[in-house]
């Protein structure tokens, strides 16, 4: 089953060909980087526009790179939640527009189950299992029992993991996109140069909270500012990132052992963070859980994630009709 998938939730447009929701036949993305840098961040009309001069070449090539026509297609699958409303609308009318004129089936796709699915591009995993979805947007610990049913275990009760090293990389005077660049100048640092609090949550044993911990950085830095004193950038990236990565590991680990998982995933863009991938896999080889993790070029926001988890939302009969639209919050 061939399928056309389009991404266009927040700042990359992109398209693919996925075959069977495991084989990859083309993936193209238009990413936005150099047009938010100026901004320190991603604009949301500015990403929906771009999102909309790009669309159209994106998908041309995806087809075109996989040796393909829209008649060698099977249905066509879109992210339509969540994301920034105006990028998501672009996607999802664009999808519309192809599955109406081709006679195509349109298969909806929540944007964090598609992260989820990245792994099955990447390996062999099939559910169950338990998985940690961390993005800039996002931080679940989700129960994975079938591939269209998910059950939340845990989740961030404020920032995101990723919105909190890239808010974190801002104060520290970094460029956008922050987390891949605290990750970059943070690998050499001492990360017990700093020591930060870690959140206290109630209600939830694996529910996190990281607004403190951004607090806390910024503090850190405008506290030395005023006293005159030096940063050292990689210290305090690294002990911010150590920060963060140990309340990921340790409320993961603790819900797979509470619930009885065996494998546990990586998803989200955070999911490329060097010292997650290092720390995760090093706990899981200790305990004797299997770890998967997503090729790298798969880690981000992408089409042939969508590809894949639009498969199986295709086989458990999840479809939509010409009247889909785009949602900007939606439960996994």
């Amino acid at each position: 089953m061939n399928i056309l998938a389009i991404e266009s939730s927040c700042d990359e447009t992109a398209a693919a060909v996925v075959r069977d929701g495991r084989e990859v036949l083309s993936n193209v993305i238009a990413s936005q980087v150099k047009e938010h840098i100026i901004y320190g961040g991603v604009v949301p009309e500015i990403a929906s526009r771009m999102h909309a001069q790009a669309i159209s070449g994106v998908t041309a090539k995806a087809l075109e790179d996989a040796g393909m026509t829209l008649d060698d297609i099977d249905c066509i699958g879109v992210t339509y939640a969540p994301g920034l409303i105006g990028a998501l609308l672009v996607g999802v009318n664009f999808a519309k527009g192809l599955a109406y004129a081709s006679g195509k089936p349109l298969v909806p796709v929540h944007h964090l189950r598609s992260h989820v699915a990245a792994n099955y591009i990447s390996s062999s995993l099939e559910p169950p299992f338990l998985c940690l979805i961390v993005s800039g947007g996002h931080t679940h610990i989700a129960a994975v029992e079938d591939y269209t049913h998910f059950r939340v275990i845990g989740r961030t009760r404020d920032d995101a993991a990723g919105e909190c090293m890239d808010k974190s990389a801002r104060s520290m005077g970094l460029d956008y996109p922050g987390g891949v660049n605290l990750d970059r100048v943070s690998k050499d640092g001492n990360s017990d140069a700093y020591v930060f609090p870690r959140p206290r949550v109630d209600g939830s044993r694996y529910d996190f909270s990281f607004s403190g911990l951004k607090t806390a950085v910024l503090n850190t830095v405008n506290n030395a500012k005023q006293k005159g004193e030096e940063i050292v950038i990689p210290d305090l990236g690294a002990s911010c990132i150590k920060t963060v990565v140990n309340c990921l590991t340790d409320n993961t680990i603790s819900a797979a052992e509470e619930f009885g998982f065996k494998k546990i995933a990586l998803a989200g863009g955070v999911s490329a963070n060097s010292v997650l991938r290092r720390e995760m896999a090093a706990i899981c080889a200790e305990k004797g859980f299997e770890l998967y993790m997503p090729d790298l070029s798969f880690c981000g926001d992408n089409a042939a994630m969508v590809g894949a988890q639009a498969y199986y939302e295709y086989l458990a009969g999840n479809t939509a009709t010409p009247e889909l639209n785009a949602y900007a919050t939606k439960e996994i």
